[in-house]
């Protein structure tokens, strides 16, 4: 059989051999272990059909914000397995919630139980997982400060407070938060919540006319872990409460632990009086892990898993080696194309070659490779007309100028995951209608013009395939 067979059966596999866990644990590894226990792992597998899955969720509300913020990212990982599926229909379970379930356990001044036993059937406040520790961080210089930073937290002995952590998804900084909260729990009330679940429970509180016992929950516990921070974006309200919060733990001592996906000072919607607090504290970043970092996640994964399946799983040094140079964007990836071996290999019974390994892999690869920002769209349209940025950003409306302007929107609609008031912005604060009328403009004239279609091709080519550096 040749490499050409092999890669052939990939695609057969996808469709035939369906499995909803092997969906879940991609899910879990794709959009992270918090967006999946806070909500994805609520989805259950109700039925196939022709061509659409039957979904069965718990309430109307975790349909509504799973639809509005995962759908197309969960319907893109179950094609991946099953290509035939076009759509996804959620029905809402009804479920016989028992009073204890919904009861929230009381918590008082007085009381000495650490604050990582409340019991909370929706919200789950201490998600701190045992598998998150110092002793299994893997450290390389990208990360070594942030590591070192908590370890000092963890430790009692620091006076950084509060402790801000930030860098790209999948970069660690959950885990460094577990890993404190492993630590701390053992003599501290600790409290590790993600900032959504801060905001879910926030607005259930008022709805329930309950604000009490929110602010009880949170401003009774020695430790706050609050992951990324910055979805309290553009939330005044909650800004409101969670500084009065801050402020109130910080004035009984209390240290703070925060993650966010940027520094303090590029958080967006964010009050200055807050981004004000965590400049205060000591402000760590993760980096992209270098290809030595790389190589040692990869080889570590690998004795693990080697270990979990010793006679079905032998990852060759040499596909190790190309996980390892080629999926560069964060830890979550490198970590995401291992399983997949491990999926492919569990399948088929075989460790795939590399040919086979590019085609497991090649949405990664092509994420990892194709760094595509709006900037880099920009300056590839205006070299390919011959006009410049600040030409193609004004309000003239020269021929010359519209047609180029149009295109630049219509790529970066198709080549990002951008919103239209997102692009917008990135195009002078233009509006969306704006948007909108540029994309389908370029799509009409795609379809009498062979001329446009190729210069599309063409622009699309080099803003994926060039390299950045050696196009600005």
């Amino acid at each position: 059989m040749n490499k050409f067979t092999n890669i052939k059966n990939i695609n057969n596999f996808k469709s035939e051999n369906f499995d909803w866990n092997l969906v879940q644990s991609e899910m879990k590894n794709k959009l992270g272990p918090d967006i999946y226990e806070s909500w994805l792992k609520k989805i259950s597998f109700v039925d196939e059909f022709n061509n659409y899955l039957l979904l069965s969720v718990p309430t109307r509300f975790i349909r509504d914000w799973i639809t509005s913020r995962y759908l197309d990212q969960i319907l893109q990982i179950i094609r991946f397995y099953k290509k035939d599926i076009i759509r996804i229909e959620f029905k809402i379970a009804e479920q016989d919630i028992s009073l204890k379930e919904k009861e929230l356990v009381e918590i008082s001044p007085d009381r000495s139980e650490n604050i990582s036993f409340i019991k909370d059937s929706y919200l789950q406040y201490n998600r701190i997982d045992p598998n998150k520790r110092f002793d299994n961080f893997i450290t390389g210089s990208s990360n070594k400060l942030a590591y070192e930073a908590s370890l000092k937290v963890s430790e009692n002995i620091s006076h950084y407070n509060p402790l801000y952590i930030y860098g790209g998804v999948g970069m660690g900084k959950t885990h460094l938060l577990n890993s404190i909260g492993f630590e701390l729990k053992k003599n501290n009330k600790v409290m590790f919540i993600s900032a959504e679940r801060f905001m879910y429970q926030f607005v259930k509180s008022i709805k329930a006319n309950d604000m009490v016992k929110f602010k009880e929950y949170f401003r009774n516990t020695d430790i706050l872990l609050i992951d990324d921070i910055q979805f309290i974006s553009g939330k005044e309200a909650m800004q409101e409460e969670f500084f009065h919060t801050f402020n109130a733990l910080l004035d009984k001592g209390s240290q703070i632990i925060v993650s966010a996906d940027r520094a303090p000072n590029k958080l967006s919607r964010i009050q200055e009086r807050i981004k004000s607090r965590f400049s205060g504290g000591l402000v760590v970043d993760i980096q992209k892990p270098d290809l030595e970092l790389r190589k040692k996640i990869v080889e570590k994964k690998t004795e693990e898993l080697n270990s979990l399946y010793k006679d079905q799983l032998q990852v060759s040094t040499e596909i190790q080696n190309f996980i390892s140079k080629e999926i560069t964007a964060s830890v979550r990836e490198l970590v995401g194309s291992i399983n997949r071996v491990v999926s492919f290999s569990r399948i088929y019974n075989k460790v795939p070659n590399l040919a086979e390994t590019k085609v497991v892999l090649k949405d990664l690869l092509n994420i990892a490779e194709n760094k595509v920002t709006i900037d880099l769209i920009q300056t590839i349209v205006c070299k390919f007309f011959k006009i410049s940025k600040n030409e193609m950003l004004s309000s003239r409306r020269s021929r010359y100028l519209v047609r180029p302007r149009q295109v630049a929107i219509y790529l970066t609609k198709i080549l990002t995951s951008k919103s239209l008031p997102e692009i917008g912005r990135e195009f002078s604060n233009r509006d969306h209608t704006t948007i909108i009328h540029s994309v389908k403009t370029i799509e009409k004239i795609k379809e009498k013009d062979p001329e446009m279609v190729d210069n599309i091709n063409k622009l699309k080519n080099q803003i994926l395939y060039s390299n950045k550096e050696n196009e600005i």
